[in-house]
């Protein structure tokens, strides 16, 4: 079917943008019988949702800020994502090593961990001797080292955690287009009524109408909100005046990968940074080292993608040195880095790292708009945006009374024994493609069940990716469909030719527009995932 054909309504809903949020409410509402369209301007999980963490956690120093509701809710939903979305969300082991004079102290900590696990239903030990935490954690620096506290959360593959939602709500028949960008909203009498779009592949224009329009595209929330020229503010879904509604601080988050034979690690190492204090973590990740996150705000332009500044590189690298003294890190070890922007409510704390990680909801005019938040807790947000939807749409019975929350996930059958499969891509791919994970193992053509070297994606992965997943641009496979741009060095310049050979006759290229995409991704890899200047 055509971009312009599955455009056609009628609709009850259109939600703007194609990351964790927008997705979750896609999937929500298409399971409860919502005539849903979601439209991205850019890929999916362009933004915030493929630059993430990669964590899925409760948010354990949420505690010390008093977010105790935060962190119960985000511990819910983490114990729920890995029980339903196993292969994609996993757990994770933390150590945090407790130094002379270190806060917070070995007492605070435990303290802290004994609230994380009586939310999560779990008991568990947490403290290690010295010699029995240098043995977990080997290569922390020693010096006053006493002991160190061990816990475990979940990791995931971002992008593809927002694929695999997006993939169960076109199941349910919900609809999601991207490269489809927002001009304008549509308005009739002061009430927002659709939207007009613009195909960013082709220029075409279109009108689209709508019972109701969601604005989930995260840190650039605020601009959609902006009322028509004299139009007054309407009143907000919980009661307030949407005047007074809170705006947002764009926060930026980056990261720097590494060679996990350079930073080999058993498990995470969270760590406060020497400098400020700040919680700082490195941990293993498909078969690399992470090293994150900053913090800081960003006032460059959205529309521009966000990079990693020198500052925030040095100060990562500082991190590093101190945590781990004897392995000699410097520039030359990292493959690659990445940049992300949250959207937090602005609460006017002088600490970014102190704004809370709640998320909010709003209506203006028919106008919904949905922001803030963890990844974690998408699900969450995604049933408070319906819970607020049902006031405009009240004839849609699904949405009346209490919304439950369902499996994330529909099951699917295992995949068949394959020989050629690598030890643990089975979980993993299921994760990832649910019931689409067999046509992917049986498209695969020879040599391509084979893990690219240094990274845990298969081969048949790019292939799935080109054929089936609407990769537009080169970017899309590399950075999204699959982490290969910032999983090698160059982005994965030296295998482009078999990844070429591979994806091209999928994708219908020509060589020039193979050639035209080639230079386009890898001028943008040298821009904002290179180390930088």
């Amino acid at each position: 079917m055509s971009r312009q054909a599955l455009l056609v309504g009628p609709w009850d809903m259109v939600v703007i943008g194609g990351g964790i949020t927008g997705a979750g409410i896609l999937l929500e509402a298409a399971r409860r019988g919502v005539r849903a369209l979601l439209v991205e301007q850019r890929d999916f999980a362009w933004g915030t949702s493929s630059r993430s963490s990669k964590l899925v956690h409760g948010g354990l120093r949420y505690l010390k800020e008093g977010q105790f509701g935060l962190t119960r809710e985000s511990v819910h939903e983490r114990e729920h994502l890995l029980q339903q979305a196993a292969g994609l969300v996993e757990p994770q082991s933390f150590a945090f090593g407790d130094y002379v004079g270190r806060k917070p102290g070995k007492r605070a900590f435990l303290v802290g961990l004994a609230i994380y696990d009586r939310m999560a239903g779990q008991r568990g030990r947490h403290y290690f001797g010295r010699d029995e935490f240098v043995a977990m954690a080997p290569n922390v620096a020693t010096d006053g080292l006493q002991g160190g506290m061990v816990y475990t959360d979940a990791k995931t593959d971002d992008a593809r955690l927002v694929l695999r939602v997006l993939q169960e709500a076109r199941q349910h028949g919900g609809v999601a287009i991207n490269y489809m960008a927002v001009e304008s909203l549509l308005r009739e009498d002061g009430e927002v009524c659709g939207v007009r779009l613009r195909d960013g592949l082709s220029g075409d224009s279109h009108e689209v109408r709508a019972r109701l329009v969601i604005s989930a595209t995260g840190a650039w929330a605020d601009r959609l909100r902006v009322p028509a020229a004299g139009e007054p503010r309407a009143p907000c879904g919980d009661g307030a005046g949407a005047a007074n509604a809170p705006r947002l601080r764009p926060l930026r988050g980056s990261h720097l990968v590494l060679p996990a034979w350079r930073l080999p690690l058993a498990q995470a190492i969270s760590l406060m940074h020497p400098a400020d204090g700040r919680p700082v973590f490195a941990y293993p990740w498909e078969g690399i080292t992470l090293v994150g996150t900053t913090d800081v705000d960003h006032a460059d332009d959205l529309s521009r993608e966000a990079a990693i500044t020198r500052a925030e590189c040095d100060y990562l690298m500082a991190a590093l040195r101190a945590q781990f003294p004897q392995l000699n890190l410097s520039d030359n070890d990292i493959i690659a880095t990445y940049a992300g922007v949250r959207p937090v409510i602005d609460s006017g704390k002088a600490d970014p790292s102190k704004e809370t990680r709640d998320h909010a909801l709003w209506l203006e005019h028919g106008l919904l708009t949905v922001t803030g938040g963890k990844l974690t807790t998408f699900r969450v947000i995604a049933l408070d945006a319906l819970k607020l939807a049902a006031t405009r749409l009240q004839d849609v019975p699904a949405l009346q009374g209490q919304l439950t929350s369902q499996p994330v996930f529909a099951a699917s059958q295992p995949l068949r024994y394959t020989p050629a499969l690598p030890a643990g891509q089975a979980s993993r791919l299921q994760g990832r493609y649910g019931a689409a994970a067999q046509a992917l193992v049986d498209a695969a053509q020879n040599g391509e069940l084979a893990c690219i070297p240094g990274t845990e994606t298969i081969w048949a992965q790019l292939r799935w990716a080109a054929r089936k997943e609407d990769v537009c641009k080169l970017e899309d496979l590399l950075l999204r469909r699959t982490r290969i741009g910032i999983q090698l060095r160059g982005g994965g310049i030296d295998i482009l030719p078999r990844i070429r050979s591979i994806c091209q006759p999928e994708l219908g290229w020509s060589d020039e527009r193979w050639a035209e995409e080639h230079h386009a991704y890898l001028a943008l890899w040298a821009a904002h995932y290179n180390l930088p200047k």
